[in-house]
């Protein structure tokens, strides 16, 4: 991405990378998904940056970020969040997520709530996953073993259902290929682990929204939690796109982002 400052910062041992951009009273902050990394919010940059300041974070493991061989856990990704906020004096912050970013903005949470202005999920999830231990590890396991990667371009693929989205498929795919199987593997363990702990949300007190793709996980019922969560809450369903909906129809998607933030006096005029 070539707008923006890049920074790193250290977490522990190691360096996180981020990109600072834009300018306005408030903050906001993009955390990517699994496998991915900050440019896969390079279409959100130039309607938001004279807006508002613009923090978009590579999380350990991706993108420029260092790739240590540890435990991929939210939490550990929340840490990484959380010392960016530190070093970039950041009081208060719009957290975004896409997919397993959601994920970690709700650890984010978990760990300071008082950091966080909102909370906006893209196609992820603000509670743990569905489906039983068996599903979980008949998904993970796979990317154990050295056929890790076959098994990988077959789950990105699913992403994709929406005829006219190849380029950008390959696109995306190529990216979260490269991905160390170490990063890939421990994420999947950080998301579906029964070790791990449920981010579910509790005791919110601040705005709540999600903007999703067409796809049997959000059912009326989870719709019905994202609501409950706070009466500052919105749920937005985009037709026609699949689980980049951000790349895929970026002009729509920004429309509805600006206008969820607008809904809570969250977008500089």
């Amino acid at each position: 991405m070539t707008d923006g400052q890049s920074h790193f910062i250290s977490l522990g041992a190691n360096r996180v990378h981020y990109v600072t951009t834009g300018k306005g009273k408030h903050t906001v902050v993009f955390v990517h998904g699994w496998a991915c990394n900050l440019n896969f919010w390079r279409e959100q940059i130039s309607m938001l940056a004279d807006k508002a300041r613009l923090i978009l974070i590579d999380l350990p493991g991706h993108g420029k970020s260092d790739k240590p061989q540890t435990a991929y856990t939210m939490d550990f990704f929340a840490d990484a969040v959380l010392a960016v906020l530190n070093a970039e004096k950041v009081d208060k912050a719009i957290f975004i997520g896409h997919s397993m970013g959601a994920a970690v903005i709700c650890r984010v949470h978990h760990r300071a709530p008082g950091k966080i202005a909102a909370l906006i999920s893209v196609d992820g999830l603000l509670c743990r996953p569905p489906g039983t231990p068996e599903q979980a590890r008949a998904l993970v396991g796979p990317f154990a073993t050295p056929h890790y990667l076959d098994h990988a371009r077959g789950f990105i693929n699913t992403f994709f259902p929406v005829p006219g989205s190849e380029a950008l498929r390959e696109r995306v795919m190529a990216e979260m290929l490269a991905t160390p199987q170490h990063v890939m593997l421990g994420a999947m363990l950080g998301i579906f682990g029964e070790d791990q702990p449920d981010w579910i949300l509790q005791k919110v007190s601040m705005p709540v929204a999600a903007i999703n793709a067409p796809s049997p996980w959000w059912s009326d019922r989870y719709e019905q939690y994202v609501r409950s969560l706070t009466p500052q809450s919105d749920y937005v369903m985009m037709d026609g796109v699949g689980h980049f909906l951000m790349l895929e129809k970026p002009m729509e998607f920004n429309i509805a982002l600006s206008s969820v933030l607008r809904k809570f006096n969250l977008l500089t005029q």
